[in-house]
């Protein structure tokens, strides 16, 4: 078993090789293939949540146009790092201009999380697209596609990638724990997938991680390396919220962060969660729901976490006395 001292080294190790083993994404795959076989692509945009399989079909694509040569003919750069209109007039039109190595007659350049590009090196990308269209072809992944600007947009076939199902997450934790003699059971198997919200590389980091304590993966072990508050910790703290104990609830949620040191952000998803566990009217569960989204929103622009929560808990408070209905 691999020792557990860099965190993409199992995702590296099982990122799928060819199309077919790309899980979760059939459609996708399917019409991707077909037009890498006719040995042609357009400009090609990724969109999709992370974890998804979005860089792993760029680099197979790739691979399988330029096989052994497709380092010469391929150039990555990560939008996030390098998102200055500089890099597009340098680094990618330096690399568009020069021809192919090989029987493709274009090179090709993938840019990963596009999203995060400025508005002026979009613009500046968007010329480069049409003037060097006969020796480049662009390939982008995005979470958010409507962050690119419409001219590129338009510029490119445009594929949306789904969260992946929990089969999909299944097929590739049975590959590794049988490749890493892992145990795992259904309900470790169950924990995993809801602890990922359907990202891939995430459930191989936490595997990765649990594995290099013990080869027995449980939901105890897992708990240790998840940032998330234990449902049953938050169930008690609405309780006491919906039943007008103020002070109880707050200590208890400062109890839960402070012991797990969980962030606010972390904190808000899994009461969001057991709102709709809780036996109350569904029509306050919506309500509440409101409330917590707003206190999201706070949290996100910089608000102090704990006066965000402790109002989020007095809307606990008066959704039980009855003054939220």
């Amino acid at each position: 078993m691999d020792n557990f001292d860099d965190s993409t080294i199992w995702t590296e190790k099982y990122r799928p090789k060819k199309f077919e083993e790309v899980v979760g994404q059939d459609d996708i795959v399917k019409k991707v293939h077909s037009l890498t076989r006719a040995m042609n692509i357009p400009h090609l945009l990724f969109a999709g949540p992370a974890g998804t399989g979005k860089s792993t079909l760029a680099l197979i694509v790739v691979k399988e146009l330029f096989g052994s040569t497709w380092k010469e003919n391929y150039l990555e750069l990560n939008a996030s790092d390098e998102r200055g209109i500089d890099v597009v007039r340098q680094k990618v039109k330096d690399f568009a201009r020069t021809k192919a190595i090989g029987k493709v007659p274009f090179k090709v350049i993938f840019l990963d999380e596009a999203d995060a590009l400025t508005k002026e090196a979009q613009q500046a990308l968007r010329r480069t697209m049409e003037n060097f269209t006969n020796t480049c072809r662009f390939v982008m992944s995005a979470n958010y596609s409507s962050k690119i600007i419409d001219p590129i947009q338009s510029r490119c076939v445009i594929f949306r990638f789904k969260l992946l199902e929990k089969k999909d997450i299944e097929k590739r934790v049975i590959l590794i724990a049988e490749k890493e003699k892992l145990q795992i059971d259904d309900k470790t198997m169950e924990f995993l997938y809801e602890a990922s919200e359907g990202d891939c590389r995430r459930v191989i980091n936490l595997l990765q991680a649990s594995s290099s304590i013990s080869p027995n993966i449980s939901i105890d072990l897992l708990n240790t390396l998840i940032s998330n508050a234990k449902p049953a910790d938050i169930k008690i703290v609405l309780e006491y919220a919906l039943s007008g104990d103020f002070i109880k609830a707050k200590e208890k949620l400062l109890e839960v962060m402070l012991k797990d040191s969980i962030a606010g952000t972390d904190i808000i998803k899994s009461i969001q969660k057991e709102i709709w566990n809780l036996q109350i009217d569904n029509e306050l569960k919506v309500k509440l729901t409101e409330k917590t989204g707003e206190v999201e929103f706070r949290l996100v622009e910089g608000s102090d976490e704990f006066i965000q929560l402790e109002a989020l808990l007095a809307s606990f408070v008066l959704a039980g006395r009855g003054v939220i209905k």
